[in-house]
């Protein structure tokens, strides 16, 4: 997926179990989309932690958050509340939706968990923002907010 290209619309279900589309999600403005490779891991808690820290920064901006992983709604369940995580945690469990955002790892690291990476998706669909980084934890929920003032 590049830039300025239409994001198809999906739908996952979320920790909750509710059935959550793209199109719902950025009906109110951008959708900040961030995917993280496994629920409870150290870095990919210290990343969904940032991003509910600067959440009111985010809101201020017109975005809301949702967070995607290969885990299921129990996990993500279990995720959330240990780490008071009030935004969406979608379960892609086929990782359909990794794919169309391309950060499903390919051939001998199928078994792997997806990549590190974020995106900004606007209220008519279009892809705004990407950044990809598996090490930095703290850059994605910056570079969005970033690039959400840029965007306004």
């Amino acid at each position: 997926m590049k830039l300025d290209e239409r994001v198809p619309d999906f739908t996952l279900p979320d920790q909750h179990g509710q059935l959550r589309s793209l199109a719902e999600m950025t009906a109110n403005g951008p959708l900040v989309i961030f995917f993280y490779p496994l629920a409870g891991s150290g870095g990919c808690t210290k990343e969904a932690c940032h991003f509910r820290d600067l959440q009111g920064e985010f809101a201020a901006a017109g975005a809301s958050i949702v967070g995607i992983s290969t885990d299921g709604e129990a996990k993500q369940l279990e995720f959330a509340n240990k780490n008071s995580l009030s935004y969406p945690l979608l379960s892609d469990r086929q990782g359909e939706v990794a794919d169309l955002f391309g950060v499903r790892r390919r051939l001998l690291a199928k078994s792997l968990p997806i990549k590190r990476a974020t995106f900004i998706v606007d209220k008519d669909l279009i892809l705004r923002f990407s950044v990809s980084s598996e090490t930095n934890m703290d850059l994605h929920a910056d570079q969005a907010l970033e690039a959400l003032k840029t965007l306004a």
